[in-house]
């Protein structure tokens, strides 16, 4: 029938007839909307087929990091220099002058007590030695003076605080969860004070690993230290718990290969690796070990479920989308580093599977777990691991020049019973790094040749012709101003301290997040016990590059910006700790301001200062009255906290 008035229908039927044949498309179109919904949501429940997986070549395992751990012989040195024939004091100091060698370079000599006690003091305690300590080490002759400083330095409680906060760096420690509410975790503090007794009871490298994995597995009272696998940010009020669990489990799985391995899994959850050869099948077979171990709940706080008790199969997704499921994937190592088979070697028995990967990981023999730590240690000492991008030792990474010498360090690990401690032993007490940051003032002319040519050829440090001078971190230079004014609390453990900050920065955060803590002594001990906030750094911190929390660092940046000099110069806590400074000074009996110069440079530096520095400093502070000199002294003391030497050590 047609709607017209042609056909004897007048205008209102017409207009009735438009209407209804309106409705009726709208509801065709609304039944092809909602079956176009239906069979999306089908495609995207559909279990999808595997891709297929590239095979695993030889040349593939050719890559340095990849070939199996060989201990390479130590070089012998046939040098007719008598200096050169005792320079070196063991393995590690025969590689570097055999290279040095080669390129035509000589070391530089070694560095003066002084600069060595200096030096040794922050690399293993991050506080700078005491004025008793540095008169005890100038005026012992023993021959092993400096072997038995080392030693006392290692024993030392500070040497775990100092060295915890490298490992939690790479771990993405915080104490809250990030994102929008930043909610706070009221016992992830234990896990930072594991890290710390850990480290200064020397637990085995393999050992600490293993517990951090899967201690839950072997033993409930290691729970703790799985806090290593769940330090990194979460969003527990995240509506789809499927997302926040594919997040989750991604950033723990990255984190774990590249803390771990210095493998960028990461780049794999997407797609194949563009340049390693890492699947994306070894990304999801590495995340099945840990699937289990977490069960994910709106509102909770996420912290392993104890053994791997949370039955739940580990998907493929294409293309890393968690809404694109494909067959179930079980857990198995690594292709390109697990010897054998090509095939993916699958864990059968899932009910201890983290510890089996764990075992994997610490095997004596395998390729990248003491590669990657030695050379963590290596860069801590000497400014830059012998690879220069350490927890990425794929295609894309650097090369060492010193590809021996990180094997042979790798090798020696696990014949010193995986002892961190033993290593730093190693690494201090060489004649590598007790070299010279800068050429002495005494230096005769073929000393000062041999400097110039080094610094020529060797600009970038990577051979170790001399000793590269480091930048102290926020932290550490926070807690050196507190140890040189005697204000430093050596409480240690227990929950973060939260100490005041500028209103100004409270001001961004939500209600109730920096409730400055009650006891004031408090305040004042060492950095790695503030309260660690993702969304929030301390100002100090922040100037000088920490982390945010919210990514692993292997190695902070060293920038040189405008708001370190002037958080060092104008802050209110420079200016207090400038006070309390000047006022030990003064209470310690210095009488004349020629005294309290030598002790104020003694104090900061760890020298007495030149004549025209004391000249300098003479002509600043005469002044008429009492009151006015005790303020000229503080500002002195501020000077003496803003310059380059305070913050940098040689």
């Amino acid at each position: 029938m047609s709607c017209s008035p042609s056909n004897g229908g007048d205008w209102e039927s017409v207009a009735s007839c438009n209407d209804s044949r309106s409705r009726s498309k709208s509801r065709s179109l609304l039944t092809s909307v909602l079956v176009l919904v239906l069979a999306l949501g089908e495609w995207l429940n559909a279990e999808e087929p595997l891709p297929p997986e590239t095979p695993i070549t030889a040349s593939d395992r050719q890559h340095w990091a990849f070939e199996s751990l060989q201990r390479p012989n130590v070089p012998t040195l046939n040098s007719k220099s008598e200096r050169l024939r005792e320079w070196s004091k063991q393995p590690i100091d025969a590689f570097v002058l055999d290279r040095l060698l080669r390129a035509g370079l000589e070391p530089a000599p070694e560095a003066d007590r002084t600069t060595l006690l200096r030096r040794l003091s922050f690399d293993l305690l991050g506080l700078p030695p005491t004025v008793e300590e540095l008169a005890d080490f100038q005026n012992d002759s023993r021959s092993d003076a400096y072997e038995i400083l080392v030693e006392r330095l290692l024993a030392s409680p500070a040497y775990g605080e100092r060295w915890a906060q490298h490992w939690l760096d790479l771990a993405r420690f915080a104490e809250t969860d990030g994102f929008e509410h930043d909610k706070v975790r009221p016992e992830a503090w234990r896990y930072r004070d594991w890290v710390i007794d850990a480290l200064n009871a020397d637990l085995p490298y393999d050992e600490f690993i293993r517990q951090q994995l899967a201690g839950d597995e072997a033993n409930p009272n290691l729970r703790v230290a799985t806090g290593f696998l769940v330090s990194g940010p979460d969003m527990p009020d995240l509506n789809e718990q499927t997302e926040r669990r594919t997040v989750f489990l991604n950033d723990l799985t990255s984190n774990v290969s590249s803390s771990l391995l210095a493998l960028q899994m990461g780049c794999a959850q997407c797609h194949d690796h563009k340049y390693d050869p890492l699947s994306q099948h070894d990304f999801y077979r590495l995340r099945a070990f840990f699937d289990r171990a977490f069960e994910f709940k709106r509102d909770v706080l996420m912290t392993p479920v104890g053994g791997n008790k949370h039955d739940v199969a580990t998907a493929f997704l294409v293309r890393g989308d968690f809404r694109r499921t494909g067959p179930a994937m079980s857990p198995a190592f690594v292709r390109v580093v697990n010897r054998g088979d090509d095939q993916p070697q699958i864990v059968g028995d899932r009910s201890n599977t983290r510890s089996e990967l764990a075992r994997w990981m610490t095997h004596a023999d395998h390729p990248l777990t003491s590669r990657v730590i030695v050379n963590r240690l290596w860069q801590f000492h000497f400014g830059e691991g012998l690879c220069s991008t350490p927890s990425d030792f794929g295609v894309m990474g650097d090369t060492p020049v010193h590809l021996d010498l990180l094997n042979w360090l790798a090798m020696e690990l696990p014949r010193r019973n995986w002892s961190l401690k033993e290593l730093h032993r190693l690494l201090v007490t060489s004649a590598t790094y007790r070299m010279a940051s800068k050429l002495p003032d005494d230096a005769d002319a073929a000393t000062a040749e041999h400097w110039r040519h080094a610094v020529e050829k060797d600009s970038l440090f990577r051979l170790h012709s001399r000793h590269r001078k480091q930048r102290l971190e926020g932290e550490v230079i926070r807690d050196a101003m507190l140890a040189t004014t005697g204000l430093l609390n050596a409480r240690r453990g227990g929950p973060g301290v939260r100490p005041p900050l500028p209103p100004e920065l409270v001001a961004t955060l939500l209600k109730n997040q920096w409730n400055v803590s009650e006891d004031r002594q408090d305040w004042n001990r060492r950095s790695i016990y503030l309260f660690m906030r993702r969304n929030l750094r301390y100002p100090l911190f922040e100037a000088f590059d920490r982390p945010d929390a919210n990514a692993s660092c292997p190695r902070r940046n060293r920038s040189t910006i405008a708001p370190q000099a002037l958080f060092l110069l104008n802050s209110d806590s420079s200016f207090e700790l400038s006070r309390q400074l000047a006022e030990s000074l003064r209470l310690a009996g210095h009488s004349t301001s020629a005294e309290l110069i030598d002790a104020a440079y003694f104090k900061t530096l760890a020298r007495h200062p030149t004549d025209r520095e004391r000249v300098l400093a003479l002509e600043f502070l005469a002044a008429d009255r009492d009151d006015e000199r005790v303020a000229k002294l503080a500002d002195f003391c501020l000077s003496l906290f803003n310059l380059s030497e305070f913050i940098y050590v040689d």
